[in-house]
């Protein structure tokens, strides 16, 4: 299937500014969140639905394995960068607008899922990782790598809770720095089966939206 871009549609996510930031500033951090992104899609195979797929970065990191790529991103800037980056990838790439929170795809329609750097400005993230479960075949596959809560340090939940009730959502496209996806991805009824926090950037000081969990769940296999 070549790469397209869907009809227009009524973009639930609307950040222009936000969005040309960060199309320059992850590329500009490639060196670092790039050997992320290989462990982090690794081994996959099938098709695959990767949530917020933002400009694209993962794209030329799929293994050949993977039969397809439904990319779901809700933000018209960075869907125009994901769609570039779609025709330059190996493996194929559909680039549709779509939120999280209500997938525009069939149940149990992917073998995995992906979820790189978006619960963090989902808005509702239990609704968002029901709707994984729902597209996900009974048995498959969560890859994840989130940034969030600090895992300890009460001054620093306390400093990433103080930002995002104030200015870190509204500066950073809705994204929010004190959430804890491991447990969100739990309570979601998903089987986590490995998972390892690093630190990103791993030197210097520690920021607050530094603390990121990297790892691998499943839909439960009576789960249809």
């Amino acid at each position: 299937m070549l790469p397209r871009l869907c009809p227009p549609a009524n973009d639930s996510v609307h950040h222009p500014l936000f969005a040309r930031f960060y199309a320059w500033q992850s590329k500009a951090a490639e060196s670092v969140i790039g050997p992320r992104r290989d462990e982090l899609l690794a081994g996959l195979s099938g098709r695959v639905i990767e949530i917020g797929a933002g400009n694209g970065l993962n794209f030329a990191r799929y293994p050949n394995t993977v039969s397809e790529v439904v990319a779901i991103e809700p933000e018209k800037v960075l869907r125009r960068h994901a769609v570039e980056a779609a025709l330059r990838a190996e493996v194929p790439v559909d680039v549709v607008p779509g939120a999280a929170e209500a997938l525009p795809v069939k149940s149990e329609a992917f073998d995995a899922a992906v979820l790189s750097l978006v619960l963090c400005s989902v808005r509702d993230v239990p609704r968002a990782l029901a709707e994984l479960r729902r597209v996900l075949r009974p048995g498959g596959e969560l890859r994840f790598f989130e940034h969030g809560r600090a895992p300890e340090g009460r001054a620093m939940q306390a400093v990433q809770q103080g930002l995002d009730r104030t200015v870190w959502p509204r500066l950073f496209g809705g994204c929010h720095v004190g959430r804890d996806p491991l447990a969100a991805i739990g309570s979601a009824g998903f089987e986590v089966t490995s998972y390892h926090r690093l630190l990103v950037p791993a030197r210097g000081p520690k920021l607050p939206s530094s603390y990121c969990v990297l790892g691998t769940a499943r839909k439960p296999l009576g789960d249809g």
